[in-house]
């Protein structure tokens, strides 16, 4: 292999000692030779079984199949009325990005295939930011991305983006796709206008231009097609002010969903029979618990404390306006409705948790109330 010995000789020119001549040079040349050819061949193989296991359409194909794209409130002052979203659940259970999109209690869902369906809105995660929301498939067996997927992600690997950016798909169309790679898996440190994410654990930062109107709620997969995270809204670093391409990882979305789903309580469910809980006769209410929150602009309105009475049970347990209420008693609480609603099941004189979210720090409060001024 005369070729093989040259390339190794000049290869080694920077390397003088291991080019003199002697009677092991030769045996030398030849094993090194020999572990180039090993490692080219090697790299080759690899390289050549990962490229015959991409097969673009079919990802594409599985993909759009069970991305949507949704429709709801917004469309003045330069809001969208529109983002994506993904299908988690063959029962029709959509995972999205909690958004002024979703402040009314349902919202127009477009699968893939163009069919439209009434999304009623399950509940959210205030922190993380996801909301789900069901669809009526009529019993239907919808394809769906698995939530049990514990995928290997690794910085540097390959990624495809799904969404409805821009809206570029009203109907039947597939939704855009973008090809990037993970860059860093690092802390979400960012700023939505005035205000800062309240999700702050590790993201997936992506060197494409994934988050941009209409795209958060996306789904990001690996080139086999295996959901890694879903798109976040548009937000710029605290460090750098450059307007961040990132997805909140697949694992979060999925202990989201699950959240909503054990803890959520159907506002809509005409099923209060004699199954559902008695309630109290005198239930505990904002005066008595002493704090009030922000009056109901639209109908989901986020509850966020608004004021809180002087020498009250909720001055003393150190609850502050700006608080944004998360819980009431266990009940998962997204909208000032859900909060009254998880107050009418709680008694004077009983033990009431209330789980808080205060400058992106979850605290927890234990109130008693004992008297209503109602």
């Amino acid at each position: 292999m005369p070729f093989l010995e040259e390339s190794v000789t000049n290869a080694l020119t920077p390397w003088p000692s291991l080019q003199k001549k002697g009677p092991g040079r030769r045996g030398l040349l030849l094993a090194l030779a020999a572990i180039f050819v090993a490692v080219h061949f090697f790299l080759v193989a690899n390289f050549a079984t990962a490229a015959d296991h991409f097969d673009f359409a079919s990802v594409n194909r599985y993909a759009q199949q069970r991305s949507v794209k949704i429709y709801g409130a917004g469309g003045m002052r330069q809001l969208e009325a529109y983002q994506s979203g993904m299908l988690v659940s063959s029962e029709g259970h959509v995972a999205t990005a909690q958004s002024l999109v979703l402040d009314q209690d349902e919202a127009t869902v477009v699968l893939g295939d163009g069919r439209r369906y009434t999304g009623r809105v399950v509940g959210v995660d205030l922190v993380a930011e996801v909301a789900l929301l069901k669809i009526d498939a009529e019993g239907e067996e919808l394809p769906h991305f698995d939530l049990s997927r514990t995928p290997d992600v690794f910085t540097g690997m390959r990624l495809l983006a799904f969404s409805n950016l821009y809206n570029v798909a009203t109907g039947d169309e597939p939704v855009s796709v973008l090809h990037g790679s993970l860059s860093a898996i690092a802390p979400l440190e960012a700023r939505r206008g005035a205000f800062a994410t309240r999700y702050r654990g590790e993201v997936y930062i992506v060197d494409a231009a994934t988050n941009n109107p209409g795209a958060a709620g996306g789904v990001l997969v690996d080139l086999a097609g295996n959901p890694i995270g879903m798109l976040g809204k548009e937000v710029r670093s605290q460090v750098t002010g450059a307007w961040l391409h990132y997805a909140l990882p697949w694992s979060q979305v999925a202990a989201s969903v699950e959240k909503i789903r054990s803890g959520r309580r159907d506002p809509s469910s005409t099923e209060l029979s004699s199954t559902a809980p008695e309630l109290p006769e005198r239930p505990a209410t904002f005066d008595s618990l002493g704090f009030h929150l922000l009056p109901n602009v639209v109908p989901r309105t986020p509850p966020y404390v608004d004021y809180v009475t002087q020498g009250s049970l909720a001055q003393g347990a150190g609850i502050l306006p700006d608080d944004l209420v998360l819980a009431i008693g266990g009940r998962i609480t997204g909208t000032r409705t859900e909060v009254e609603r998880a107050l009418s099941h709680v008694g004077l004189g009983e033990r009431l948790l209330v789980t808080i979210l205060r400058d992106d720090q979850l605290v927890e409060v234990e109130l008693k109330p004992s008297e209503s001024k109602e």
